[in-house]
């Protein structure tokens, strides 16, 4: 049975609008991202310590207080 042009038109304005989103997404979260790493950096490393070491380090440590 053939799609009428009204349901073709409607999938292909949903994947338009789904990719989109995505797009707009990943460009957030990876702009939060670098900021996190820049503050942790900064801010909560210690000394020689990486960015990811810290991060870990970190989520242990809330983890343990819960």
């Amino acid at each position: 049975m053939a799609k009428s042009k009204l349901v073709e038109t409607n999938e292909k304005i949903a994947k338009k609008v789904v990719d989109t989103y995505q797009k707009i997404e990943d460009t957030v979260v990876g702009g939060y991202t670098k900021i996190e790493d820049a503050f942790v950096d900064r801010y909560l490393t210690k000394e020689g310590e990486s960015v990811e070491k810290a991060k870990a380090r970190l989520k242990r440590e809330q983890n343990a207080r819960q």
